[in-house]
């Protein structure tokens, strides 16, 4: 009668195992790489924007860095779902003592 619970015992460790193993915590870290460039973006270019489109936002084009071409590249503008509450604020560049920074479009409130 001994193996029965020796048994038993030895399933509930395997599932316990089984089951930390599985579990996930959401991160709690982030990670963020910037480059900075010697190079100033050029003037933004002129976008003609579609007519509005209901439950969206325009994000506009922007110039970002090709780091193997190293020369900016035009990424032109695009529909954003829009967010209840929020309001879309562009990408940009940023000039610092290290030189430029992108910095991505974002929700903000």
């Amino acid at each position: 009668m001994k193996s029965m619970p020796l048994k038993l015992a030895l399933l509930a460790g395997l599932g316990l195992a089984c089951a930390g193993a599985m579990y996930a915590p959401p991160a709690a870290a982030q990670v963020a790489v910037g480059v900075s460039i010697g190079v100033a973006p050029p003037a933004p270019r002129f976008e003609r924007v579609p007519p509005p489109r209901a439950g969206y936002v325009w994000a506009p084009g922007y110039w970002r860095w090709d780091g193997y071409a190293r020369r900016h590249v035009w990424a032109g503008g695009y529909w954003v779902r829009a967010r209840p509450g929020y309001s879309y604020r562009p990408a940009y560049w940023v000039h610092g003592r290290d030189g430029w920074r992108f910095r991505n479009g974002y929700w903000g409130r």
